[in-house]
């Protein structure tokens, strides 16, 4: 079996059906989750309605956050949608396109397992493009005084998360869950079903507001002394000859698949409410007595978070342990510069759409000498010059012989210079495609990076030229 590759979007391999109850309406649901263009991300279609209305998977449509997380748009409703994205998530599902016949998905045993087991069994199918992940480089806190509530968003290098529930009961008591990496959701979380306790099960079964509930979909705690005529009443509700209760206060003797699976199934609900985020994040998430509308709103957070650093998310990451695709003398063969003009110090990617680069900046630069020597600053003139060598790296690596020819570059727009350049500096520099290579004119999309601060960006226009024709 081929590895999964984490770097890359991923989609379903062909569509999937799945057909169940929906917990709150009681309504037959048919569902089929659809293969979907990289960058498409996940989106839910009610074709039960005429002008079958689309609606994003984002937390700004998010309408109703009281009995799951509800999504909305112009009046119509999908409903329960936070086991299926986290089943997404955990599965490594980047984009999907989900069709419905009803106004919520079916809540199937209330965990997200039978979604997660048919996306495995289904397939995945790798595409060609990258998946960009949002690295959270500093704490996000969100707290509700009044329910107790607090989720944290902690620097990771990893998505992991850490719950803890405490609803001061005998029976659940205090609980944690952990999930180190997103590869542990399927065997550890995803079996994990929803909870309630048996007053709020009373509360909904008198108010009609879950007739598609069962004792198969919901664990069900019993936190007070039940009398025979109740639980009749229960078993007449659940349409069972006979209800019980276990020892430790579990409604029908249903067996918990974990010790802790209520703080697991609240680490699921985290799962799918923060996949509505929109962007695939790395984060340390701590939630202690998460729910769904503490979620929903730490979520936006997130994501105004997010909106407002977007720009560091197309940040090359630059390990020096690691070897370079070109390094200087492989360079030198592809381009015609030599000391002291020779920019680029190695290449660290290189595809067919884009390239990155590295020079390192020291004092000891030809430049420093006369361009501000009392306070040396490296001259813009020689970061584009840079940028443009790479973009030639890039604009040849599709010849056989790139050695044979030069690029000339023809046009610079959109030209910032946004943060100094100094002795010490590591530029980073990142080029990609506008649009592919015709008829030798190429355009890139040029930025010079130091750390994670853009220093300097710019449009770039080349003109790929052999070598034997050029003229002086």
């Amino acid at each position: 079996m081929k590895p999964f590759n984490a770097q890359n979007q991923h989609t379903l391999k062909e569509p999937i059906h799945i057909s169940g109850v929906g917990l709150h309406t009681g309504l037959e649901v048919n569902m089929t989750i659809k293969p979907a263009t990289p960058g498409y991300g996940i989106k839910f279609q009610r074709v039960d309605l005429p002008d079958k209305p689309i609606i994003k998977a984002d937390v700004d449509y998010v309408v109703d956050t009281s009995r799951g997380t509800t999504l909305g748009l112009d009046g119509v409703r999908i409903s329960t949608v936070e086991h299926l994205m986290a089943a997404l998530v955990g599965m490594g599902v980047d984009n999907a396109h989900i069709e419905l016949d009803a106004p919520e998905v079916p809540i199937m045993d209330g965990s997200a397992l039978p979604f997660a087991e048919a996306i495995e069994k289904g397939g995945l199918q790798e595409q060609d493009a990258k998946k960009v992940y949002y690295s959270i480089d500093t704490n996000i806190q969100f707290t509700d005084e009044v329910k107790k509530v607090e989720l944290l968003a902690l620097p990771s290098l990893e998505y992991k998360i850490t719950t803890l529930i405490d609803f001061n009961s005998p029976v659940l008591g205090t609980q944690h869950a952990a999930m180190k990496h997103i590869s542990e959701f399927k065997d550890e979380i995803a079996p994990c079903r929803t909870f309630c306790f048996l007053h709020e099960l009373e509360f909904l079964l008198e108010n009609n507001l879950i007739k598609g509930g069962d004792l198969n979909n919901a664990i069900v705690v019993v936190d007070k002394v039940v009398s025979e005529e109740e639980l009749a009443k229960l078993a007449v509700a659940f349409k069972r000859e006979k209800i019980s209760v276990k020892s430790e206060g579990i409604l029908n003797n249903i067996q918990l698949r974990f010790p802790n699976e209520a703080a697991r199934h609240k680490l699921l609900d985290v799962v799918g409410d923060l996949a509505l985020i929109g962007y695939a994040i790395k984060a340390h998430i701590i939630a202690n007595r998460p729910g769904h509308s503490s979620n929903i709103a730490f979520a936006k957070k997130i994501k105004e978070y997010i909106k407002k650093n977007r720009h560091a998310a197309g940040v090359p990451v630059y390990d020096p342990n690691q070897p370079a695709v070109l390094d200087i003398r492989r360079i030198e063969k592809t381009l015609p510069h030599r000391y002291p003009f020779l920019l680029v110090d190695k290449i660290i990617e290189l595809s067919d759409t884009h390239v990155v680069g590295v020079k390192n900046v020291t004092f000891n630069e030809f430049f420093f000498q006369g361009h501000f020597p009392g306070n040396p600053v490296m001259p813009g003139v020689l970061q584009i010059e840079a940028l443009a060598q790479a973009g030639g790296i890039l604009a040849l690596n599709t010849y056989q012989d790139p050695e044979n020819y030069d690029t000339y570059f023809l046009k610079i727009d959109n030209c910032k210079f946004k943060h100094k350049v100094l002795p010490g500096d590591t530029m980073i520099l990142k080029l990609e495609l506008l649009r592919p290579i015709r008829r030798g004119i190429c355009e890139m999309r040029g930025t010079v990076f130091v750390g994670n601060k853009i220093a300097t960006e710019a449009d770039l226009m080349a003109q790929i030229v052999r070598k034997d024709s050029a003229k002086s």
